[in-house]
């Protein structure tokens, strides 16, 4: 038996809402687009809500909050709301954003270059590596478990 007319608007809207999410998924995380670049994905913490990259690797990098976390259990790091640069084969370039605490001042982080099985950040004419280990998982947000505890209980009490 062949398909009324009536059925063929919602053959048309089936396959597309299966078209949309088929390319939803193969939108690559800037996580994946971390990997393109020769980087691991623990260089950007939990909670990535987007990210732009252009045809000549200059991205954004977009998160719900700022964010803190410990790097090599020593160096507090802090990434804004928005990150941006110019990714490159090893090299991100040209950083804005993402900082480190010495002492009582936030340092920008310039660069952050990989070297074999390490990773160099650029601090102003000085620079620090780390094995390549220490970012094989994306680092926690410190305060993030606090927002969603705090989200579900203003919903429990709405």
């Amino acid at each position: 038996m062949a398909p009324s007319k009536a059925t063929y608007p919602f053959l048309v809207l089936l396959l597309l809402l299966a078209a949309v999410a088929v390319a939803a998924e193969a939108t690559p995380t800037a996580y994946d687009m971390l990997e393109r670049y020769d980087f691991p994905r623990g260089i950007l913490p939990e909670g990535v809500q987007g990210y732009d990259l252009g045809p000549d690797g200059g991205f954004q990098v977009y998160f719900p909050r700022e964010c803190q976390f410990l790097l090599g259990k020593q160096w507090l790091v802090k990434y804004n709301t928005r990150i941006a640069g110019t990714a490159t084969a090893d090299k991100l370039a040209a950083l804005e954003g993402i900082y480190v605490k010495v002492l009582f001042l936030w340092i920008p982080v310039a660069e952050v270059d990989r070297d074999g099985d390490r990773l160099s950040f650029y601090i102003g004419p000085v620079s620090t590596s780390f094995p390549l280990g220490d970012f094989a998982d994306s680092p926690h947000c410190r305060g993030y478990d606090d927002d969603v505890r705090a989200a579900a209980v203003a919903a429990a009490v709405s």
